[in-house]
């Protein structure tokens, strides 16, 4: 039996996001990969998930908290401090993994198809699986001080799929021009350092002990990971920490409208990636 192959301009266009679900299995076996390559040889594995943020939070609670004086009135400052490394640990892993992540696959981008947009997807979801064991060890220090959390722990899955998206969109975009510009594999480092003092994460920048003064409050949202951090925080201690629900919103702005800009720079780019790397 004969077979006639019609190639119609547009329809790999159109069919770019069904792609997406037919290679899921692709998907599931690039995301499993990577969590085992994470820490494969390393003598302790997963307890590095827990370490990290348990280190860097002893280390902010003695910097800020004991030398600096910071306070969060109402709740405990090594909770509050851990309550911000949460989300952002998994956006900044997230958008360092992703970021490189086409880079690291150049010999499968380079001989098969497969909607590329796979690649940044599966390295965020790794980040994921260390915030999940992150999460554990959060409610381990609840009962550890004794603090019960909120009701608003139901909102929790929300300010997820929001850091998700935030290091998503981000991570699209930087990993497009990394490919094209080595040189973004030394800017990101530099970004997430600076991030990291610049977000909320050592401080509220909600409540009357806030550094950040109520006039530039607004402007202050700009950063996506404001609104996520404080929505974290709000979940786990409910009016303890209120959220300031202007910039909350603004911050789900930037985040959606970086999602938009990451996903159209990457599809922009996506056909030249093969030659390109």
């Amino acid at each position: 039996m004969a077979f006639e192959v019609f190639i119609e301009p547009g329809r790999a266009e159109k069919n770019y996001w069904k792609d997406l679900w037919r290679y899921r299995e692709l998907f599931y076996i690039l995301s499993w990969r990577d969590v085992k390559v994470r820490y494969k040889q390393t003598v302790i594995g997963v307890v590095w998930s827990v370490l990290r943020p348990l280190l860097t939070m002893i280390i902010f609670t003695f910097i800020f908290g004991q030398v600096a004086k910071f306070e969060i009135p109402g709740v405990n400052y090594a909770l509050a401090v851990f309550a911000g490394l949460l989300p952002w640990q998994f956006f900044s892993t997230g958008l360092s993994e992703a970021s490189n992540s086409l880079v690291g696959n150049e010999r499968l981008i380079s001989k098969v198809y497969f909607p590329r947009m796979i690649i940044p997807a599966s390295s965020i979801i790794t980040s994921l699986v260390d915030f999940f064991i992150s999460l554990v060890l959060m409610f381990g220090l609840l009962i550890w001080y004794n603090t019960a959390p909120s009701v608003n722990l139901f909102f929790l899955p929300l300010f997820i799929i929001m850091a998700f998206l935030a290091s998503f969109g981000t991570g699209l975009w930087l990993t497009s021009l990394n490919v094209k510009f080595r040189d973004f594999k030394h800017v990101v480092p530099f970004i997430v350092q600076i991030g990291l003092y610049i977000s909320p994460v050592a401080f509220t920048s909600v409540k009357a002990s806030s550094i950040i003064p109520e006039k530039f409050r607004l402007l202050y949202y700009l950063n996506p990971m404001a609104g996520v951090i404080d929505g974290f925080r709000w979940c786990f201690f409910g009016d303890k920490m209120p959220i300031y629900w202007n910039g909350m919103f603004l911050s789900l702005g930037v985040v959606i409208i970086f999602l938009l800009i990451g996903i159209r720079t990457f599809r922009k780019m996506e056909k030249s990636f093969a030659d390109l790397i």
